[in-house]
């Protein structure tokens, strides 16, 4: 009797415990420990152009906004002033270098809403094909011609540094802001049963001309397996059916876990000297970006914005030691660069 009660308190411990709320906070500037390389000076941060092709105008608006986002942290790093990016972009449509769309969709409200109905995947498809249509016709209703940039001319840049006392241009590309399954067949980051049952598929039949033919090829392999393994054990048949079954079934819900999101995420980015026009340095990044383990946040948001930070990082600590001779920072740990 004591011990229930004992257990009862115990409980009751752990949820007043409990109450109250959890902060996580993750101040974004850090400043360089080695030198402040660009004090004085000021970076002007434009628009990337997009050529990623993934989602609509308001993702890609959303996309050029966190890559924005992060160039001007990595520059603050450093020492770089940057002038607002709402100054920067008044700028640009006030002297007609770039045009303001609308991504309020209206027309295809009742197309997103049957998207997240329970039509086959087949359906589906259709549906997408006609919301991607009309995206693609409102956006040349608006006088959208390319989803790209169009270049600036020599005067052009050098008006624009002169108008924000810049020393540096920053411009850039987006070549890629996909997303896809991480190809790893590393057990801690798919999974024990998917990754023994995926390993067995794949060594006998190989590769799958479509995702139903794999899975059917999984649910074999799994059979194999559960009567391989009442061979190895009692090498009774009926023992060997009941083993085959188990392993089917196992290795059908094989087939529908174990998937490992990846953003994949591929930048180019031009400095060009303000006073001049010139390109003073030039690189590109690629990097791809998944959970660590099972247990890892598994979330595309999440990912993609850990993949951004990467990308940036790199190109500007490039972009430091090549025209600065600032010294590499030092490499994180691992679990740190998940």
């Amino acid at each position: 009797m004591k011990w229930r009660r004992s257990l009862l308190f115990g409980l009751l411990a752990i949820f007043l415990c409990s109450c109250g709320t959890t902060v996580q906070e993750s101040l974004k500037v850090t400043p360089s420990t080695q030198n402040y390389a660009g004090l004085g000076k000021r970076v002007v941060i434009l628009p990337f152009a997009d050529y990623s092709s993934a989602g609509n105008l308001e993702t890609a608006y959303r996309r050029n906004l966190l890559v924005a986002e992060n160039m001007t942290d990595q520059f603050s790093k450093y020492g770089f002033y940057t002038p607002v990016q709402e100054d920067v972009f008044l700028y640009l449509v006030d002297h007609n270098f770039i045009s303001v769309v609308s991504y309020k969709e209206k027309q295809q409200t009742s197309l997103d809403y049957e998207l997240n109905q329970e039509w086959s995947d087949a359906m589906k498809s259709y549906l997408q094909q006609y919301a991607d249509l009309t995206r693609q016709n409102t956006v040349q209703a608006s006088g959208v011609d390319s989803l790209g940039t169009h270049g600036l001319t020599q005067q052009e840049l050098i008006k624009l540094g002169r108008h924000f006392s810049a020393d540096y241009i920053v411009r850039g590309r987006i070549l890629q802001y996909n997303d896809r399954q991480d190809p790893t067949w590393n057990p801690a980051k798919k999974g024990l049963l998917p990754f023994v049952a995926g390993v067995s598929s794949k060594v006998a039949f190989g590769q799958a001309e479509s995702d139903k033919y794999d899975e059917l090829n999984t649910t074999v392999s799994g059979f194999g397996d559960g009567a391989l393994i009442s061979a190895l054990t009692d090498g009774d048949l009926n023992h060997a059916l009941g083993w085959g079954v188990f392993g089917a079934a196992m290795g059908n819900m094989a087939h529908h876990s174990g998937k490992i999101p990846q953003a994949v995420v591929q930048l180019r980015v031009w400095v060009q000297d303000a006073y001049s026009g010139d390109v003073v340095w030039s690189n590109r990044v690629d990097v791809k970006t998944s959970p660590e383990s099972v247990l890892a946040d598994h979330q595309h948001d999440a990912l993609f914005e850990r993949a951004t930070e990467e990308a940036i990082s790199a190109l500007v600590d490039n972009f430091a030691q090549t025209v600065y001779n600032v010294p590499p920072p030092q490499v994180r740990p691992r679990h740190a660069r998940r």
